[in-house]
């Protein structure tokens, strides 16, 4: 199959192309530049790979939760080339790919988190699984670090920036040491590519104008 897959989520911008079993990515860590930076990584990764937008099977994008704008980058480009190509979209969540990075054993529980400004952090609960999708746990939700309360899974990995800004009340939801924690891990789009994969196997797929972001909250902006 072929696929294109974007994720421009965090402060983390990248593109990537499966054919096959290959995954090639474009990553740069470029905030406020994703807007610029994204299309001509699309561009490059197909003609490297030798295709082009005519013959992809499906585009997949990190629909978020994340930065407000950066999630719009990537649900508008695709919704773009996917009404104008007549491609499915494969939505892949940015917690969900955080999840599916983490080097745990089958069956482990891991708590992905992204530092959500205003005190706040993007959380959720999966099961990971090798070769398959992370199972979800608990939902997806923004909240106060320091208001999430302990809950019944033992957490085996955390990772995202979520774990690095806000470690101190994180950590007292579980004592992870160092090798079973990365804050400084982000969403990638080689991950977005591969989860894609699997959602398009599952024929978990959206109609292009259904590929819509996922922001978890309608504040966006501090207010004073």
């Amino acid at each position: 199959m072929k696929l294109l897959a974007i994720e421009t989520a965090t402060e983390a911008c990248s593109a990537a192309v499966l054919v096959g079993d290959e995954v090639m990515e474009r990553y740069q860590l470029a905030p406020r530049q994703h807007n610029e930076l994204i299309l001509p990584m699309c561009e490059t990764l197909m003609a490297e790979a030798g295709i082009n937008l005519t013959q992809l099977d499906v585009i997949a994008f990190g629909c978020g939760p994340g930065a407000f704008t950066g999630v719009r980058i990537a649900a508008g480009i695709t919704q773009g080339i996917a009404l104008a190509h007549d491609l499915p979209v494969a939505s892949v969540s940015t917690l969900a790919n955080l999840a599916y990075q983490a080097p745990v054993a089958e069956q482990q529980t891991v708590m992905p988190s992204i530092d959500a400004r205003m005190q706040e952090v993007y959380w959720a609960l999966y099961k990971k699984h090798t070769e398959a999708m992370p199972e979800l746990l608990m939902p997806e939700r923004v909240q106060a670090a320091a208001d999430i309360v302990p809950m019944t899974h033992a957490i085996d990995y955390g990772l995202g920036t979520g774990w690095d800004t806000y470690q101190e009340p994180l950590q007292k939801l579980a004592e992870l040491e160092n090798h079973k924690l990365d804050g400084e891990a982000l969403p990638r789009a080689q991950y977005t590519a591969v989860l894609g994969q699997y959602k398009y196997q599952a024929e978990d797929l959206l109609a292009p104008e259904n590929a819509l972001p996922v922001y978890l909250r309608d504040q966006v902006a501090h207010k004073k």
